[in-house]
C-alpha cells in the first residue's frame, strides 16, 4: 500500500502502509505541517493569538496568547518597548496587567517578573499559555485605542512576544465586540472566522488592525511592468457615503501621481494595499506607514476638514516605496526591545515630507498658490530656527529618539533642533531645483527612480553612503553628489533658494518686511501676558534677556492687556519693556528687527514677468 495525506475537517491523517515505515518521524511531521499549511496558512503557527473586548466600554482587551515547541527552561515573554514608524522608546509594558499563565494541559505556571518589561514562566510541558489584560485608550499610529465604536490597534501596543518566536509564523483571532464590526488590516486571512496570520514577528508588529464598523472602498491598480493589485479604503467614520466617495476619487487622482514618480507599484506581498483610517472624534491625530498599509487618523470629519486628510495620506503613500522597501539600514530588522536610531530620517521622512504635498499639487488636487503657501511655510521654518547651527540633517535625525512623540518632564532647549521632517523636505527641494538646473533631463524625480530601481525594489537596505553614491550615479557627476552631501547632509550649509526658484518664475521674498519684529511669541490667559516659548538666539527678545514664562508688565510705561501691545512697530523701532522673570522685576529697551518671515509666490503676482522658460520649468515640476 502506498501512504496518502489526505483532510478530515482541517486535520492531517496518514493511511498507514509499509512505505511510510521507511520515512523518518521528521519527514512526515514537515510534510504534514506543508500539507497543513497549504490547507490554511498559519494554522500549525506555534504563536496563537485570541483576543476579545467584553470590557471595551472601560478601554481593556483581553488576550490569550499560546507558545507551542517551547524549549526546556523558562520562556519570556515581554512587551515592546518601540514601534515601527516611531523612533523613540515607548513603554507599551505600562498598560498590561492582570497576567496569567497556563501550560498545554491547563495547569497554572509561576510567572516570575525581574524588570518593567516582561514575565518568565518555569514549568512549562512545551506549551505555554499566557492571558492578561490590555488598557488602550489613546488611538494614534502608536498606541491602542478600545472603546464601544471601535478597537484601534497598534501590534506592538497590543501583543507580548516571546524570545526565540521571532522567525515563527503567528495566527490571530479577532472576537469583535460587536456584531457589525469588520476587520481591516494587511494581515493575510486565515480559515476560520476574523482569523488571520503572519509569516514571521517582524510582519506581525508592522499590521496595524481597525475593527470597527467601517466603511470600505476598493479598486484594482495596474502598474506599468503589468501587475495587479488591489488599493482598499477602510474609513470608520462620522461621514457619509457621499463624503467617502468625494475623497475616494481624490485619493485615486493622488496615488496615480505616485505611481507615475516610482514608475511602477511596490510588490505588495499578498496583492493588497490597504488604508486604514479613523476620522473619528476621539482620536488623536496622526499617520503611521507599514509595508502594505497605513494608520491615518483625524479629529475631524471627512467634511469639516474639507478633505485636508488627504495631505497624510499621500505622505504615508510614499512610504510604501520610501522607508517600506526603500530602507535605512540602522532599521533593518527592527529592533522592539529600544529605540531604533537612523542618521537617515532627513532622507527617510523629509523626502516623503517634500513629496506627499507635491504629489497632490500634481494631481490637480491643490492649487500652485496653496502649494506655494505651503513650501514656503516650510522653507521659512527652516531658514529662520537656529538649530542649523547646532547641526545638519544627519545630526537632527540622529536626535529623533528624543523627541518623536519622547516623553520627558524636563525641559529641553527648543532652539538646538529642527525637525528632520521639513529640513529633509528643503533638502529635497535644493536638490530637485538643482538637479533641474544642472542636467537637462534629470530631477529629483530621476534620484527617486534611481533608488527605487537599485536598491529599494530589491530591498537592499542603504547606508548615507549609498545615498551619496546613487546621486553620483545618476548624474555621473561624483564631485557634485560629494559636495552637496558635505555642504547640505553631513553639515548644515544650504543653498540661496531665490535664483533655484527663479526658474520657475517663483519669487522669495519677506512676507512682512515693513513690520517690525522682536522675536517674541506671547499668549494671553488669566488677565497677564507671557511669553510662550524661549526667544530664538541673536532675536531682539533674547538679547534682552526674556525667557520662556516671562510676564510682560508694561510697554513703555503702559500696561500690557493683551497680545497685541506690541503690534504696529516698524523696524528700528523701540520700546521699553518691563517683566517679571522668576520673582524679579527686569526692564530692557528693545530695537525692533524686521520680521525675517519668508515667502514663495509666483513672480507674476509679484509684479513680474514671467517668460515661456521659466513657465515650462514651473509646468514639468509642480504639473499642469
Amino acid at each position: 500500500m502506498r501512504t496518502i495525506w489526505t483532510t478530515t475537517a482541517g486535520m492531517l491523517v496518514l493511511m498507514a502502509g509499509s512505505p511510510a515505515a521507511a520515512q523518518t518521524a521528521g519527514d512526515l511531521a514537515a510534510a504534514a505541517l506543508r500539507a497543513q499549511q497549504a490547507q490554511d496558512p498559519g494554522a500549525a503557527a506555534p504563536v496563537q493569538y485570541d483576543v476579545s473586548f467584553p470590557n471595551a466600554v472601560h478601554h481593556e482587551a483581553q488576550v490569550t496568547a499560546t507558545f507551542r515547541g517551547v524549549p526546556a527552561g523558562p520562556l519570556r515573554v515581554q512587551m515592546a518597548r518601540s514601534s515601527p514608524g516611531r523612533y523613540a522608546i515607548h513603554e507599551f509594558a505600562k498598560n498590561v496587567y492582570a497576567v496569567s499563565a497556563k501550560d498545554g494541559r491547563g495547569r497554572p505556571l509561576a510567572l516570575t517578573r525581574t524588570d518593567p518589561y516582561g514575565w518568565s514562566v518555569a514549568g512549562h510541558d512545551g506549551t505555554v499559555v499566557v492571558t492578561y489584560t490590555l488598557f488602550g485608550d489613546w488611538g494614534d499610529g502608536t498606541y491602542a485605542q478600545i472603546d464601544t465604536t471601535h478597537a484601534h490597534l497598534n501590534m506592538p501596543a497590543t501583543f507580548l512576544w516571546a524570545t526565540g518566536y521571532d522567525d515563527k509564523a503567528i495566527r490571530v483571532r479577532f472576537r469583535p465586540y460587536d456584531p457589525k464590526w469588520r476587520i481591516a488590516t494587511q494581515l493575510p486571512a486565515a480559515k476560520g472566522t476574523d482569523t488571520y496570520w503572519a509569516p514571521n514577528l517582524q510582519y506581525f508588529m508592522d499590521s496595524p488592525t481597525e475593527i470597527s464598523d467601517f466603511a470600505t472602498r476598493e479598486w484594482p491598480v495596474t502598474d506599468p511592468t503589468g501587475k495587479r493589485y488591489v488599493v482598499r479604503l477602510a474609513v470608520h467614520h462620522t461621514g457619509t457615503d457621499a463624503d467617502l466617495d468625494t475623497y475616494t476619487a481624490k485619493v485615486k487622482r493622488v496615488i496615480a501621481q505616485h505611481y507615475r514618480l516610482f514608475g511602477r507599484a511596490p510588490r505588495y506581498d499578498y496583492g493588497t494595499y490597504t488604508f486604514i483610517a479613523d476620522y473619528m472624534p476621539q482620536i488623536a491625530g496622526d499617520g503611521m506607514e507599514h509595508r502594505n498599509s497605513t494608520i491615518i487618523t483625524d479629529k475631524r470629519s471627512l467634511a469639516d476638514a474639507k478633505f485636508a486628510q488627504i495631505n497624510t495620506l499621500s505622505h504615508e503613500f510614499v512610504h510604501s516605496w520610501n522607508v517600506e522597501r526603500l530602507r535605512p539600514a540602522e532599521l533593518e530588522p527592527f529592533d522592539f526591545t529600544r529605540a531604533n536610531p537612523t542618521p537617515s530620517l532627513w532622507f527617510a521622512e523629509g523626502f516623503t515630507q517634500y513629496y506627499g504635498p507635491l504629489m497632490i499639487r500634481r494631481a490637480g488636487e491643490m492649487s500652485v498658490d496653496a502649494y506655494l503657501a505651503s513650501l514656503g511655510g516650510t522653507l521659512d521654518y527652516v531658514l529662520n530656527r537656529a538649530g542649523r547651527r547646532y547641526g545638519g540633517p544627519e545630526e537632527m535625525s540622529l536626535r529623533a529618539p528624543f523627541v518623536d512623540a519622547a516623553k520627558a518632564i524636563d525641559q529641553t532647549n527648543p532652539n538646538i533642533f529642527i525637525s528632520y521632517y521639513p529640513y529633509g523636505a528643503v533638502v529635497a527641494l535644493a536638490l530637485d531645483l538643482q538637479l533641474r538646473q544642472r542636467y537637462p533631463g534629470l530631477s529629483l524625480d530621476s534620484y527617486m527612480r534611481h533608488l527605487w530601481e537599485t536598491r529599494g525594489d530589491t530591498e537592499r537596505p542603504y547606508t548615507p553612503a549609498d545615498l551619496e553614491r546613487g546621486l553620483a550615479e545618476v548624474t555621473r557627476d561624483p564631485a557634485f553628489a560629494k559636495a552637496f552631501f558635505d555642504a547640505s547632509v553631513h553639515a548644515s550649509g544650504l543653498p540661496d533658494y531665490a535664483p533655484l526658484l527663479a526658474q520657475a518664475g517663483l519669487t522669495l521674498r519677506p512676507a512682512d518686511a515693513a513690520s517690525g519684529w522682536l522675536g517674541l511669541n506671547l499668549q494671553a490667559g488669566g488677565g497677564t501676558v507671557t511669553v510662550a516659548e524661549a526667544p530664538a538666539p541673536g532675536t531682539p527678545a533674547y538679547l534682552a534677556g526674556l525667557e520662556r514664562g516671562d510676564t510682560l508688565l508694561s510697554v513703555d510705561g503702559k500696561p500690557v492687556g493683551d497680545t497685541a501691545a506690541l503690534d504696529g512697530h516698524k523696524p528700528n523701532d523701540r520700546v521699553t519693556l518691563r517683566w517679571m522673570q522668576r520673582g524679579n522685576q527686569r526692564e530692557a529697551t528693545l530695537r525692533f528687527a524686521a520680521d525675517p518671515t519668508v515667502e514663495i509666490v509666483r513672480s507674476e503676482t509679484a509684479g513680474a514677468t514671467v517668460t515661456p522658460r521659466q513657465l515650462a520649468f514651473r509646468k514639468a515640476w509642480l504639473g499642469e
